[in-house]
């Protein structure tokens, strides 16, 4: 059966693998390569790597740093940054990735994503929406290129879209809770959950374990991921790669998930 999955995000500027508060200043905490080294000694879930420059600064992938991070990682691997067509996709597959990861290419042509799903299957096309609250209101809308491009695009209503493109998958990115470490926005969450029939997995904001557990116990099967979370520990925020141990994830899922525990 399918259980809920517990996946650190690492974002990648200027080769090394930095955090962000709301998507601005970006900290250095440390090597790709080595944070995977780590992560894969913790038997990880799953791992989402996404390149904050590529779409930015608007280059291709780095299918170098890709095959590298494929080649070590023994967990399912997401990658996003610079991917805006087919054969992208395609050579992004042929290194090893498991899913990609799509953004701005979506919401400015929301047909790359039935192209993608029809070469490589839906379940590995994942789009990643980036939302901002509306100031007015209780509207999410989508930014794109590091938060700071306003599609206009409704959050709720694009997912749908996207849903009935062919993706496989929905990660909503808060840029408001980015690094915060105060929780999930929940009201974000539900009004998304409650449109898709496809895995979602939500980022941003995850300050504990705990702001998992209580996710997955209200959602049960979701992907909760995190970054600072999995980055940082302690109040002084020390760099510290971490992720709970197996004890530690069996009896968070037990705790807020018994009854689908086998």
């Amino acid at each position: 059966m399918l259980y809920p999955r517990i996946i650190p995000s690492l974002l990648v500027h200027n080769n090394g693998l930095v955090k962000t508060v709301r998507f601005k200043d970006p900290r250095y905490v440390g090597d790709p390569i080595n944070a995977v080294k780590i992560l894969n000694e913790k038997e990880v879930d799953e791992l989402i790597v996404l390149d904050i420059d590529a779409t930015t600064y608007k280059r291709e992938p780095d299918y170098k740093m890709i095959e590298n991070l494929a080649f070590e990682c023994r967990m399912p691997l997401c990658y996003g940054g610079g991917i805006k067509t087919v054969s992208q996709a395609q050579r992004i597959f042929s290194l090893g990735v498991e899913k990609i990861a799509i953004s701005s290419a979506a919401t400015e042509s929301p047909d790359i994503i039935s192209a993608i799903a029809e070469r490589v299957g839906n379940q590995s096309v994942v789009v990643v929406l980036d939302v901002r609250k509306k100031l007015a209101g209780d509207k999410y809308e989508i930014w794109t290129h590091n938060g700071t491009k306003n599609t206009g695009r409704d959050c709720t209503k694009f997912a749908v879209e996207a849903q009935k493109a062919g993706a496989g998958e929905i990660v909503i990115n808060s840029i408001d809770d980015d690094g915060m470490m105060k929780g999930y926005d929940r009201q974000l969450i539900l009004s998304i959950r409650e449109v898709l029939n496809i895995p979602m997995t939500v980022l941003g904001g995850a300050g504990s374990l705990d702001d998992m557990g209580s996710l997955i116990k209200e959602h049960g099967i979701i992907g909760t991921a995190a970054g600072s979370l999995f980055v940082f520990k302690g109040r002084f925020r020390a760099v510290l790669i971490n992720y709970p141990t197996p004890s530690e994830k069996e009896g968070l899922l037990k705790h807020y998930f018994l009854n689908n525990w086998e």
